[in-house]
């Protein structure tokens, strides 16, 4: 199993060289070669295994045999005993044919968890065969901080770093991130929005110079593992709903297209799927794009669902690169004319999307009701995020079973939850000691010279290739 880039100039590579990448060397994004297929005989297995199980079945055949398949079992084994749910991602039936998938369940109460707690551990591995060490450089909108940080934070071969927007952030997903105390772990508060700490991140890979000096790997979800591992569970609730025999929709909150692409990846892998349907909130610019065929940039607005306040979905362009028949020009384009113009044209490939996407935007309003309105009639508190999942199924339901993807907690944004019903739900008693403890992050500008400065002299890799002793002066 190889990996080639959505923008065609980089190298070629196999799965550990992948996983340590994360961004390609020309821009652009990894993908696999082939896509391996699960038989009808293998997803009808599916159900009477453990998501661990349904976990070693899906990902092995992205590994290319570089990870030999018990070390894969162990590895899987042992992410997911930590989870607070024995289900991990248990499937709650709201009514006949509308289901509500917890994706909550781990240790930063966030859909995030799912795959990277596998991430830190495949990483581990491959950094421990070679002998190597990595920096991680992430940019996040809430979730993928927190749930990176507490992946990694007892890596003794990494260090990481994770950009997140000053005070867009939810106080519970900030605590996440700054009140881990492990020396390898580094928060940065950036004076600017979340595209503008993705675009920090995506420069910082663009500089070869840099990314070769400090060992850059990332983990937001243009890495490919991230995507693979976040394959899992729509293979595991569609085999509880009777799959291969039945064919399931799903609404997914999204805004870096990351998780509805795993949908997407599981459907060319051979998962029954009626629709994919986007979820956004008051930021809107995918359905948008699916109803203009024109992807257009505008004004990041703050909501209740801070994770999906972006203008810039990175993994947008794996499915363009898809729905292209893998046009690799034609996708160098499209970023290009995006750079300078801050939208593109989809032409044909809008046709694509039509078909194998629908859309919905949810307001404000759309999201206070969703969630009032399924407490009261149902008795369950929804999330924001998982609120404009909601409201994204009632317009798009068919006659089949319809699956909500939960993203996160309820918990873990308090203020929104206290307007819309009332009430601050509570977090989960191992957490109980998050909000008192005390907090480490640094503040930067919205500079990547001083990002680069930074993230150099709190790497062990980026020290020790330092040419002068003062460069850091006491950062280290």
């Amino acid at each position: 199993m190889n990996y080639i880039s959505t923008r065609g100039a980089a190298p070629i590579l196999n799965f550990d060289d992948v996983l340590l990448a994360g961004l390609a060397r020309d821009g652009g994004l990894y993908v696999p070669e082939t896509w391996p297929i699960l038989t009808p005989a293998t997803i009808g297995g599916l159900h009477a295994k453990s998501f661990a199980e349904i976990a070693v079945e899906v990902i092995h055949p992205f590994t290319g045999g570089s990870i030999p398949r018990e070390h894969l079992e162990r590895m899987a084994a042992d992410t997911y005993t930590g989870f607070g749910h024995a289900a991990v991602a248990p499937l709650v039936t709201l009514m006949p044919k509308l289901h509500v998938l917890e994706l909550f369940h781990g240790p930063t109460l966030a859909f995030k968890d799912v795959a990277m707690q596998l991430l830190a551990r495949l990483m581990d591995y491959v950094l421990e065969r070679r002998g190597a060490r990595a920096t991680i450089v992430g940019a996040t909108s809430g979730d993928t901080g927190g749930a990176a940080i507490e992946a990694f934070r007892s890596s003794k071969r990494v260090d990481i770093v994770i950009l997140f927007p000053r005070g867009r952030v939810s106080d519970v997903q900030r605590r996440m991130m700054t009140t881990p105390t492990e020396a390898n772990v580094h928060a940065v508060a950036i004076d600017g929005t979340f595209d503008d700490c993705q675009a920090l991140v995506k420069a910082m890979f663009n500089d070869l110079a840099f990314r070769d000096r400090v060992a850059l790997s990332g983990v937001n979800s243009i890495n490919w593992a991230r995507i693979m591992a976040q394959i899992t569970y729509y293979f595991s609730a569609a085999a509880r709903l009777g799959a291969p025999d039945a064919k399931v929709s799903f609404a997914v909150p999204t805004g870096n297209f990351g998780d509805i692409f795993a949908g997407y990846a599981a459907k060319h892998m051979g998962l029954g799927v009626d629709k994919l349907i986007i979820a956004s909130n008051e930021n809107d610019i995918l359905p948008r794009t699916v109803a203009t065929g024109v992807y257009e940039m505008r004004d990041v607005m703050q909501t209740s669902s801070p994770s999906m306040d972006i203008q810039v979905s990175s993994n947008f362009e794996r499915y363009l690169f898809e729905a292209s028949g893998r046009d690799a020009g034609l996708i160098a384009g499209f970023m290009r004319d995006l750079a300078a113009n801050k939208r593109f044209a989809l032409g044909g490939v809008g046709e694509n999307l039509k078909r194998d996407f629908a859309g919905a935007a949810a307001s404000e309003a759309d999201v206070a009701a969703a969630v009032r309105l399924v407490e009261a009639e149902h008795g369950y508190l929804l999330d924001p995020h998982t609120a404009c999942g909601y409201v994204a199924a009632g317009r798009h339901r068919g006659p089949g079973d319809m699956v909500v993807l939960a993203t996160a907690h309820p918990a873990k944004f308090p203020d929104a939850m206290e307007a819309i019903v009332g009430a601050r739900p509570p977090l989960p008693s191992r957490l109980s000691a998050l909000m008192t403890d005390a907090e480490w992050f640094d503040e930067l500008p919205n500079d990547l010279r001083a990002v680069q400065h930074f993230v150099q002299c709190k790497s062990r890799v980026g020290r020790e290739a330092s040419t002068s002793e003062d460069l850091c002066g006491g950062q280290e």
